[in-house]
């Protein structure tokens, strides 16, 4: 059997690693060509356009939607980015870790849709009508536990040693946290929220159960796949959130990258 190290061990893990490259993005390919079609998605493509680009501004329900789902993507960005901070120094300060660990991924072991199912309900029975808020909180609870992890991940990576400097030099611990601490883990959690927003852009089976006669993006499409099947504009507006995903995830890495090559500068 040829070694990881030797050529032919190379060449099957860079092979390998392109068939797994493969799988993940060349799914992202025909979307964007259907977008592009001048004839509809079952023609062939003769005639590159960005009509249906242009087509997606027009529709007044989709750009509602669209604003419904910045604005969850915001908020639920920054409440489960601080409440998954919250949530990691629990799990690093409390002696019942492993609970609280627990309670916050459970989550993620119920089925989306029982999980809007039972939200919807507690709302109801709660006289809470659907709404932005709705909306935002069955996302939080989806969002929290990664946001969480991310946190714990990078906390783990501090080293305790920097708050014992800070509290010999006379600092408490809440200075500590917001001098020292919170400096250094920031990139975790500016990783944490931007991965909730992607979370909750990308939200569709929880969100159709609560958001009443709201749409977000992402129910929007599914409610018109349901209706009318696939389009050309509707081709423009997956291509679009792709895009965008992938637009937020590099510009992260990069910020990521800048911060860690100024850090070493310094």
């Amino acid at each position: 059997m040829a070694s990881w190290s030797s050529p032919l061990g190379r060449a099957s893990a860079w092979t390998l690693i392109g068939v797994v490259l493969a799988a993940l993005y060349l799914p992202m390919v025909p979307p964007l060509l259907f977008s592009l079609n001048d004839a509809g998605p079952v023609a062939a493509l003769h005639e590159p356009t960005l009509h249906w680009y242009a087509a997606i501004w027009k529709n007044g329900v989709l750009v509602g939607a669209v604003w419904t789902s910045v604005a969850a993507a915001v908020i639920v960005g920054l409440v489960a980015s601080t409440l998954g901070l919250l949530a990691a120094m629990a799990v690093r300060e409390l002696k019942m870790r492993r609970l609280v660990l627990l309670l916050i991924l459970m989550p993620l072991f119920i089925p989306g849709v029982s999980m809007g199912l039972s939200s919807a309900l507690f709302f109801r029975q709660s006289g809470i009508s659907p709404s932005l808020f709705t909306i935002s909180i069955v996302q939080v609870l989806w969002a929290l536990p990664f946001a969480t992890l991310i946190i714990l991940t990078v906390m783990a990576t501090f080293d305790p040693v920097y708050l014992e400097a800070a509290y010999m030099h006379g600092a408490n611990r809440w200075q500590a946290f917001r001098d020292v601490e919170l400096p250094l883990i920031s990139p975790g959690i500016i990783g944490a929220a931007t991965f909730a927003m992607i979370l909750s852009f990308n939200e569709t089976e929880r969100t159709a159960l609560v958001q009443g006669a709201l749409n977000t993006v992402q129910t929007y499409i599914w409610s018109t796949y349901k209706q009318i099947g696939l389009s050309p504009s509707l081709y423009a507006l997956m291509s679009l959130l792709i895009l965008l995903t992938l637009a937020m995830v590099v510009l992260f890495m990069a910020a990521a990258f800048w911060r860690e090559r100024l850090r070493k500068s310094a």
